[in-house]
């Protein structure tokens, strides 16, 4: 039976993804059998996990998600290591539903809180210990202090967090190479990092030298044993998905849903001008379109057999796959870019505002027909939208939100990003 334990810090921004990387990349070097996992919607993070592991990331994600899912998800061998986002107890609104706080108290694992110390000394304290006493079911039960200045700075933190009686797993230095580059959604794609093994060798070699791995790996505890678990039916028996710079955003676990249900999945990179093989759907993920506008309006064959597969499969869209779907995409320079003209839809970067939360989706009819639980998070401006709506929605505190995406014939998509199977139904 696999173990696992969490890797959480009390706000954004405080290294964990950094102390997570190293930490599979050390274990990995080391022949030790180690995993992956992101808490909550994230489609980047986890590729720097599969990185630096080489082993597949899965998302686990409390609020989308049944426990049966989460303990179907997490089950294998080894040990797996799951990296929180944003603070330890931060969720969705009014309870903090989905906060990686939950992961803990339904996989009863420890967690290991990274704190950044740049700015701290003695307040180090009555934060860890803050954290530490918040909730009885939730067990921090060592620290990683990150981004500490001097040998005297260590020091001080280490005097300081004594009386809690909480092991220092390990105090990593201030260092500028270890910065992880981001953008508008998160991290810069792993796949764009031409650097990649460099930093995460550069990573785990700054964790050696003052982990204390033994003591880390005595920690763990068992994962839960799986049962059943429900599953995303495929919506055909041939699904062409869309996978590259610009459509990455595919959750693994819906992906191996269909596999495991007879589905043949076959990928083709609307980048490279590829035509859109033959299929019963076709899914074009989320992503950055808006950084390669120019290439995706002049991929001729890409188009034109996109808009052949329109006349007799349905095609699916999310976020950056619908932009694609529909008539123009204004980029962040204000150049207005055509995009494939399936559905009625202007989309603009020139003025950004952010649309995020989790929302659960309902569609009536065609083959998304179904409930969901799903998020939004774009920067995207809607210029224009006209047609039939594909979602009814709610947002994560069940407040009705106006309709989303848009239905035209074989063709739909939204801003929305399905997780999993909706709990309940809308």
């Amino acid at each position: 039976m696999g173990q696992g334990l969490i890797i959480a810090a009390p706000a954004s921004g405080s290294g964990k993804t950094t102390v997570t990387l190293a930490l599979l990349r050390l274990l990995a070097r080391q022949s030790l059998a180690v995993r992956g996992a992101k808490s909550g919607p994230d489609y980047i993070d986890p590729r720097f996990h599969e990185a630096a592991s080489g082993t597949p990331c899965v998302n686990l994600d409390a609020w989308a998600m049944s426990p049966a899912r989460l303990a179907a998800l997490a089950t294998g061998e080894g040990l797996l290591v799951i990296e929180g986002a944003m603070g330890l107890f931060d969720g969705a609104p009014p309870d903090g539903k989905g906060a990686v706080a939950e992961l803990a108290r339904q996989f009863d694992l420890p967690v290991v809180l990274v704190v950044d110390a740049a700015r701290q000394a003695g307040s180090v304290a009555p934060l860890v210990a803050g954290f530490a006493g918040h909730d009885e079911k939730v067990r921090v039960a060592g620290v990683i202090l990150n981004n500490v200045g001097s040998d005297r700075h260590e020091a001080m933190l280490r005097r300081a967090l004594a009386p809690l009686g909480l092991p220092v797993l390990a105090v990593m230095r201030r260092i500028a190479t270890l910065a992880l580059p981001s953008r508008h959604l998160g991290l810069v794609q792993a796949e764009e990092r031409p650097d990649l093994e460099v930093f995460l060798d550069e990573a785990a070699d700054t964790l050696a030298q003052s982990l204390d791995q033994e003591a880390l790996l005595a920690l763990a505890r068992p994962l839960p044993v799986a049962g059943p678990a429900k599953a995303l039916a495929p919506p055909a028996q041939v699904i062409a998905i869309a996978r590259d710079a610009a459509f990455a955003f595919a959750y693994p676990h819906l992906l191996m849903d269909w596999q495991a249900a007879g589905a043949e999945i076959r990928f083709f990179s609307p980048l490279a001008n590829d035509p859109v093989p033959e299929a019963g759907f076709v899914f074009l993920p989320g992503g950055y379109p808006e950084l390669h506008a120019g290439r995706l309006a002049a991929a001729d064959v890409f188009l034109s057999s996109l808009k052949r597969a329109a006349e007799t499969t349905h095609i699916y869209g999310e976020c950056g796959g619908y932009m694609m779907l529909g008539e123009g995409l204004v980029d962040a320079e204000g150049d207005r870019h055509a995009m494939a003209g399936l559905l009625q839809l202007e989309t603009s970067f020139a003025t950004r505002k952010l649309h995020l939360g989790y929302r659960h989706l309902r569609a009536s009819k065609g083959p998304m027909a179904g409930s969901y639980a799903g998020h939004e998070f774009h920067y995207a401006t809607t210029l224009k939208a006209e047609g039939e709506p594909l979602f009814q929605a709610q947002d994560a505190e069940g407040a009705v939100l106006p309709d989303m995406g848009l239905r035209q014939g074989r063709v739909q998509g939204s801003f929305a990003h399905i997780i999993d199977a909706a709990s309940r139904p809308l």
